[in-house]
């Protein structure tokens, strides 16, 4: 469809200045780095695009400035505002579909990554195999033996020495640091190392879904939209190894109510969990769930610094403040 933009089709027949985008564009300087030409080219064009489009009113625009300073004013350390719109409005999901594809389009099939959110702890402690990340167990909780393997998505083969550092809500839909009045810290957060043949096994409860944060600039974007805060139950879970791009992503019960509207846009049908009654469980789990994750080699991507630290609420890590 032609828009009034100068990127339309209908380019010659626009009634707005035809030449202003490509000012705009060509006022950055030679020395512009071509990356940075090249995403901030199209930034420009879809952004004026838009508003021709759109016709935008000046007191829109307003309104839309104002909104951006409130996701700026919002943030603090485990509330990352404008990562949490992100989510709202598909956009991490959608960079994660983007990179996935890279590799599947090779002819292999990694573990989808989703989104990290923003509840990600560096300070998670490593844990036994077959230990329970439970301290505080709720009186509704479902305690659950969790294991699998963590594969190589090329050869099928077990990677040892890999870690899968997971994080859940307990039964109430809070973590551990925003319910210090019935969690201790690390409660429902492990860090596990496989064993000589890619295993790993844990306890852990079955996640339980909640609603997000409805307040702040990320709630008004929901309201505006008429959609709910809900989000399906999950586990997060980030697999790491030296030698492997690593998965960032959460895991979903397949019978939740939430999966088709998940409030963030995250849900993969790859990630589904299949929740099956325990049998005769040595520590008294009532449930069993099996789960394998693929990883592909690290020649096929960089890894991700700049994506830990920002989730970790480092406002500009170092990759960020890097001169251009």
């Amino acid at each position: 469809m032609a828009t009034n933009g100068t990127n339309g089709v209908n380019h010659n027949a626009s009634k707005y200045d035809p030449n202003f985008t490509d000012h705009v564009i060509n006022l950055m300087a030679p020395e512009t780095k071509p990356r940075h030409r090249e995403i901030l080219t199209s930034l420009i064009k879809h952004l004026h695009d838009f508003c021709r489009e759109v016709e935008l009113t000046q007191d829109e625009w307003i309104i839309g400035v104002n909104y951006v300073n409130s996701i700026g004013q919002a943030y603090k350390k485990n509330r990352n505002e404008a990562w949490r719109i992100c989510d709202v409005l598909g956009v991490e999901s959608l960079v994660d579909e983007i990179n996935h594809k890279i590799v599947t389009e090779k002819g292999l099939e990694p573990t989808s990554s989703a989104i990290l959110g923003p509840f990600w702890s560096p300070d998670t402690p490593f844990r036994d195999l077959g230990s329970s990340v439970v301290q505080d167990m709720p009186a509704d909780g479902q305690l659950t033996f969790f294991h699998g393997a963590i594969l190589d998505a090329e050869t099928k083969q077990g990677i040892p020495n890999a870690v899968f550092d997971m994080w859940q809500a307990s039964t109430n839909g809070k973590y551990d640091a925003h319910d210090p009045e019935h969690q201790t810290k690390n409660n429902l957060r492990g860090k596990f190392r496989t064993d000589k043949d890619g295993k790993f096994y844990f306890y852990c409860l079955k996640p339980t879904e909640y609603a997000i944060d409805t307040s702040g600039p990320s709630a008004d974007l929901l309201k505006i939209m008429g959609r709910h805060p809900n989000r399906p139950a999950h586990i997060h879970m980030m697999i790491t190894h030296d030698d492997y791009i690593g998965v960032t992503a959460q895991l979903y019960p397949n019978d939740d109510r939430w999966l088709e509207t998940d409030t963030v846009c995250a849900v993969k049908d790859d990630l589904l969990l299949d929740f099956k009654p325990a049998k005769n469980d040595p520590h008294g789990a009532v449930l069993d769930c099996e789960y394998n994750v693929r990883l592909l080699s690290k020649k096929y991507k960089p890894d991700s610094t700049m994506l830990m630290g920002n989730a970790n609420g480092e406002r500009l890590p170092e990759a960020h403040t890097e001169k251009p």
